[in-house]
């Protein structure tokens, strides 16, 4: 038992219907408050609303708990009105922390935005990209014909990255995956973990011809012409997963599914 002290609720939901109707529900029997004064949020949809709701709270480290009244629900926990305040109390904590990407136009303008799940590189054309990667300062692979590459947190690995072919990372694991997407040379190369430390740089080559767009999460900067992606370990997240499912078992049961 957590035995956190949660008095003050504060809600958000999906423009759904059920969503919206769970929302006046809950507000309603938890007296629900504002976001800013509350000490925990409970967010009702799917992952792209905890995704959200997580960027909305960026820089304020607020204990979050999902209920899915989504698809997926990767991130967040059953839905059950019963007992929230007791479960909030209860709930397991998963600290994240996200990428940072800093992402240099080919007209030299510079942009920066923060990943919860990824960072991916992404090609504009019809034509392949061709990508130069550096690790910490040493290049790992000169040339990378393929449709783009991404940089996945744990949390992330089992989103885009996954979908990619990429390893699924257990939460907690001070590791990042780098994962190409529709490799084409090296044609055997099928990524690579990576400790959370790395810095990882992203050298688009023949940029105006083959243009290629970086994407943090849903933060696009379209004609790149170098992305630099490392973890921002000042920002923090804190997930809240019931005992008997947190986030670490269900990245662990994904992985043995058939």
């Amino acid at each position: 038992m957590q035995d956190r002290d949660i008095e003050k609720v504060g809600f958000v939901a999906a423009d759904t219907e059920p969503a919206q109707q769970a929302l006046a529900r809950l507000k309603k029997r938890y007296h629900g408050t504002e976001l800013e004064e509350a000490d925990a949020i409970v967010a009702l949809g799917g992952d792209g609303t905890m995704l959200e709701t997580l960027h909305r709270q960026m820089h304020r480290d607020i204990p979050i708990f999902g209920m899915n009244l989504g698809t997926v629900g990767f991130l967040l926990n059953r839905y059950d009105e019963d007992n929230l305040i007791r479960r909030l109390s209860d709930a397991r904590p998963a600290v994240l922390h996200p990428l940072l990407m800093e992402a240099r136009r080919a007209n030299g303008e510079l942009h920066k935005a923060l990943a919860i799940n990824e960072v991916s590189l992404l090609r504009q054309s019809h034509q392949s990209a061709k990508i130069r990667i550096f690790v910490d300062g040493m290049m790992r692979i000169e040339e990378l014909l393929c449709d783009g590459v991404l940089v996945a947190t744990p949390a992330g690995s089992t989103a885009y990255n996954l979908s990619a072919h990429g390893p699924i990372v257990p939460l907690g694991a001070p590791i990042l995956a780098l994962t190409p997407i529709s490799a084409f040379r090296p044609r055997r190369w099928r990524g690579a973990l990576l400790p959370h430390t790395a810095e990882v740089t992203f050298e688009v080559l023949d940029f105006v011809k083959r243009p290629v767009s970086a994407v943090a999460d849903y933060t696009e900067v379209r004609e790149v012409a170098e992305v630099r992606v490392r973890e921002d370990r000042s920002v923090s997240h804190t997930l809240l997963f019931d005992p008997d499912l947190s986030l670490g078992e269900r990245i662990l049961k994904e992985q043995f599914a058939p």
